[in-house]
């Protein structure tokens, strides 16, 4: 599935998702399973069939990293190599939220084992030191977020430029390899968000 295709949409790194959506509307509209209620049952079929093209279309591309996964799959004619390895940019959070994330399962481990009043209190007041510690952590995460998505505007009117698809020269004039290492920083991004907001969320119970 080309989901840029059925979407009408030029495949390129970054996209306006209010518009995205907006087309999406406009697209799906005419074959909504509530449009084909009394249909004949091929024709009802068929609807739903394109409404689920259409939505997992949006679903795919409305996401900064599924997209880009998407993208370069359809560039690359190939899965990501290794996610797992660092991508550029990013060890020195990948050391600190890792630590971090230790370091305040430790803390959520004592405070969970006190049992008197005066240790209750410590470590209530230990988890706004806490607390602070995980949301400037997560500041620093967002701001290497948004440099992803400021490099992916960027690279906006190198596709724009780029050969027509399918023609043997496009791969040669695409950072196919750096959008591979942004799909990869992401993907890192989202799991360290989701790790620092369950902590934030134990921390302050």
């Amino acid at each position: 599935m080309d989901a840029f295709a059925l979407l009408e949409e030029p495949r390129r790194p970054w996209l306006d998702v209010d518009a995205l959506k907006q087309r999406f509307l406009e697209r799906s509209a005419p074959t909504h399973p509530d449009r084909f209620h009394s249909a004949p049952e091929a024709e009802r079929l068929a609807a739903t069939e394109r409404y689920s093209e259409l939505n997992a279309a949006f679903a795919i591309l409305k996401e900064p990293r599924e997209r880009l996964l998407h993208l370069y799959e359809l560039e690359a004619g190939a899965k990501p190599r290794d996610i797992q390895r660092i991508p550029p940019g990013t060890m020195d959070l990948f050391v600190d939220v890792g630590q971090t994330c230790r370091d305040t399962d430790e803390f959520l481990r004592q405070k969970g084992e006190a049992t008197s009043p005066m240790l209750k209190l410590k470590h209530l007041q230990e988890g706004l030191i806490w607390l602070e510690r995980l949301q400037a952590l997560q500041r620093r995460v967002n701001a290497r977020r948004d440099e992803l998505w400021a490099e992916l505007q960027a690279w906006n009117a190198v596709w724009a430029a780029a050969p027509v698809e399918g023609s043997p020269e496009r791969r040669a004039a695409l950072p196919i390899d750096g959008l591979e290492a942004t799909y990869r920083a992401l993907s890192y991004v989202e799991r360290w968000t989701g790790q620092l907001q369950e902590r934030v969320v134990q921390v302050s119970l």
